[in-house]
């Protein structure tokens, strides 16, 4: 669900003042029930759809004829960094499609009423995709990881940021580059009515994260053999950066929290990067408390500044203009959308989230954090808080699906939106994640085994 930063000219250039400024951007965003809206983000790998070859950002194959197909047939618009820069996303009415940095292709939703609207609009765009895929052969994977692609593979999309990226996070974790490359999620938008609503939503997503992860862990292979893993995604994001990563170990720790406990946690998370004009500025070296505090080479935080820092930031789940939910692997078509359906069935409803809530605050954050390697190993096998796996899932699922059936949003076929949660229902019941899906009956000493892969990865 795309959101709008201050734009240059505006009050958002305006040096911050104070730090009740920053908190002042949040209570902005806020929004009465009935204007609440749901997005969704999914992430999808491009592949030659004979040997599996990633796609490139350019040439006769890669990514900018793709748009070119899309600006043509379909009405979207290009987006460019700079007036002569390279086409770098696209935006249609209130969506866009975005590139990450190895080139993996990124549906961000338009805020839109129920989860019924946003899987009719995820199945839109792959019938808009469907056309030129075939011209070019290729194929799209929806797992959480690139099962087949090495690193020197890939190519680097020309965006000013990831240049940035590139140099600065490996320092901070060896996850870094994979994280960038070889990752793709979905993820779901959620609005607030106030700083407590956006708060309870908030942490209520942290520390359920670990446990929705493993309900959709999707990511079991590496450079086109089993990993051993229920979720290589989910190591590689276990291996990021600690300060601005993972489960903000300061929510757990007190009874009510506010904006101002997550504005502590987020000045001291480290900087990368700011801009000004066209240009990004590299600075990482640097809190962005410091930044605010003391400037860097005679320039001054701005609450624009503030606004992009807020995007560099990379918990489980985060807020912003949203509360953005980050914790999924991506999925196949017919799974994609029971991650936006669990998510609003459990923080739209008041009696889910406030079960959601009660149940959340049974984790302990050391001993989850104890278990969340178990967790990207095993799935729904591991022990989670002191029990099975499966039982807490299955908890989380029936509370979902509880508040779905309250919010009885409808389809044409007059389904509630729990719909989208009946596959996911059935293999967590069986005590399974969708990687168990995709390497049922293989080995590593498989004959074609990276054929096998890729048609199985295929969304």
């Amino acid at each position: 669900m795309t959101s709008t930063a201050a734009a240059p000219g505006s009050s958002g250039d305006v040096p911050i003042s104070s730090e009740d400024r920053l908190l002042e951007l949040f209570h902005s965003y806020e929004k009465p029930r009935e204007a609440w809206r749901v997005g969704g983000e999914a992430e999808k790998f491009g592949v030659d759809a004979t040997t599996g070859e990633p796609i490139a950002y350019d040439g006769a194959r890669g990514v900018t004829r793709i748009f070119e197909s899309l600006i043509e047939r379909h009405g979207w618009e290009p987006g460019r960094e700079t007036p002569e820069g390279p086409v770098i996303a696209l935006s249609r009415q209130r969506a866009s499609i975005t590139l990450e940095p190895g080139a993996q292709l990124e549906l961000s939703g338009a805020p839109l009423g129920n989860v019924h609207k946003i899987c009719a609009e995820m199945h839109g765009h792959l019938d808009e995709l469907r056309e030129i895929s075939s011209e070019m052969n290729l194929a799209w994977l929806g797992v959480g990881f690139h099962p087949l692609a090495v690193q020197a593979a890939l190519s680097w999309v020309p965006k000013k940021r990831y240049a940035i990226m590139r140099e600065y996070l490996p320092t901070r974790g060896s996850g870094a580059i994979d994280m960038m490359r070889r990752t793709a999620t979905v993820q779901a938008n959620y609005d607030y009515e106030s700083e407590e609503d956006a708060l309870r939503k908030l942490t209520v997503s942290l520390k359920l994260s670990p446990i929705i992860h493993a309900m959709t862990a999707n990511s079991p292979f590496v450079e086109g053999r089993l990993a051993g893993l229920k979720s290589v995604r989910g190591d590689v994001w276990l291996r990021m950066d600690p300060d601005r990563s993972g489960l903000i170990p300061s929510l757990w720790k007190k009874e009510r929290v506010g904006y101002r406990d997550y504005v502590q946690w987020a000045l001291d998370a480290g900087m990368f990067l700011f801009k000004r004009g066209d240009q990004y500025i590299a600075n990482t070296g640097q809190s962005f408390r410091s930044f605010w505090q003391n400037g860097f080479k005679g320039h001054r935080a701005t609450l624009a500044d503030w606004q992009l820092y807020l995007q560099t930031l990379f918990p489980e789940a985060r807020l912003k203009s949203t509360i953005e939910v980050r914790c999924c692997d991506s999925l196949p078509t017919n799974l994609a959308c029971s991650v936006p359906a669990l998510f609003t069935g459990l923080l739209y409803d008041p009696r889910a989230l406030s079960e959601a809530e009660e149940l959340s605050r049974t984790l302990d954050y050391d001993a989850v954090m104890a278990e969340r390697p178990g967790l990207v190993r095993d799935g729904l096998d591991a022990r989670f808080a002191g029990r099975p796996a499966r039982e807490l899932a299955e908890k989380v699922l029936e509370i979902a699906i509880d508040g779905l059936a309250r919010r009885a949003e409808l389809s044409p076929r007059g389904h509630t939106e729990a719909v989208h949660l009946e596959r996911l229902a059935r293999l967590v019941g069986a005590g399974r994640c969708p990687a168990d899906v995709l390497t049922e009956g293989l080995t590593n000493d498989d004959r074609d085994l990276r054929r096998e892969i890729l048609a199985r990865c295929r969304i």
